[in-house]
């Protein structure tokens, strides 16, 4: 088995490192590494449904979608993410406690009792710090989970607090757990680096023939690309989910407008508002306005400032509107 070294945090370049690795290494692959704040969403899931909108723009958050299924998840520099990448043989490559097991056993090194729980999940006294996730390729299997250490849990709190009631779809749904940084259950503290080097001496004790390569510079142009095509576009990002409906009555400085926008592969196909009849001009206007455009807070920002109907509607400013509409 090879480690691959990453040191890079941007987390574009490490979402598509991994599909990477999956569909052009040989041989089995095991990857430790950090990202930037950001949000990875899983493959069958609406983005807008699982994240906190406000605190992704507030913050300038990535929101990034994965190949693998399962729920969103939040990332910061306290937080160490694992990859294995293993070929097998078809209808037995899944296997989460297999590629679990080596954090359970890192963790009851350093005297901590880590329990795997229900499909996916790491748990420590009953808390999570660890969830997991696997798409298979081909005789090819890519196990990915997370490890929070030293995260900042009120950030992952509310980036991942949703307004999921709002949507209607049929995509999957996170499902929320208590969580907890493995640095709370530690005797001694090390650093999220010290921890990563305990984890890295036990796969080598673990797993024959385990030596360490970094990536060339053909496959960082590589992953580049990749990252161009697909995991910085709206389409891969936000544009999955085949249809959704977000309904919501909302308080305007007018009265009570109720909005309904259908949108299909993150285009809003089509606008429905009814409000006070002092509102209708300016609803009919903002229902022409919106439809067939992407529903994402900063393409409608933008045509609400360049219309400035969201004054007309009694908004001071355009993020006034525009969070209500997601």
């Amino acid at each position: 088995m090879i480690c691959i070294k990453r040191n890079r945090t941007d987390p574009y370049f490490n979402i598509a490192a991994e599909e990477y690795v999956l569909k052009t290494f040989q041989e089995d692959v095991f990857m430790l590494w950090q990202n930037d704040p950001c949000i990875v969403v899983g493959k069958h899931q609406n983005t807008w449904a699982e994240v906190n909108p406000e605190f992704v723009l507030k913050n300038n958050i990535p929101v990034i979608r994965r190949i693998s299924g399962g729920g969103a998840v939040y990332h910061d520099l306290g937080n160490l993410n694992f990859t294995f990448v293993s070929s097998g043989i078809s209808g037995s490559l899944v296997n989460f406690r297999k590629f679990t097991q080596p954090v359970i056993d890192v963790l009851d090194l350093l005297g901590v009792k880590a329990e795997f729980a229900g499909h996916n999940s790491l748990l420590i006294n009953g808390r999570k710090f660890s969830g997991n996730a696997e798409h298979v390729f081909k005789n090819k299997v890519l196990h990915h989970g997370t490890m929070l250490f030293s995260s900042r849990l009120d950030h992952l709190k509310e980036a991942l607090r949703n307004n999921r009631h709002f949507y209607q779809d049929k995509a999957v749904k996170s499902v929320p757990h208590d969580v907890t940084n493995i640095s709370e259950h530690l005797k001694e503290l090390p650093d999220v680096l010290t921890f990563k080097t305990r984890i890295l001496e036990q796969m080598a004790k673990s797993f024959p023939n385990f030596r360490f390569v970094e990536f060339d510079e053909k496959d960082t142009d590589a992953i580049y690309k990749l990252v161009e095509k697909k995991y910085e576009t709206y389409e891969w990002n936000f544009g999955q989910i085949s249809k959704y409906v977000f309904h919501r009555k909302i308080d305007s400085p007018s009265g009570t407008v109720d909005i309904t926008l259908e949108v299909e592969k993150g285009i809003i196909s089509k606008a429905v508002m009814f409000g006070n009849s002092n509102l209708s001009t300016h609803l009919n206007e903002l229902e022409r306005m919106l439809t067939g455009t992407f529903h994402h807070p900063e393409n409608i920002r933008q045509l609400l400032e360049d219309t400035g109907l969201h004054r007309q509607m009694g908004f001071g400013n355009a993020d006034d509107l525009v969070r209500k509409l997601f």
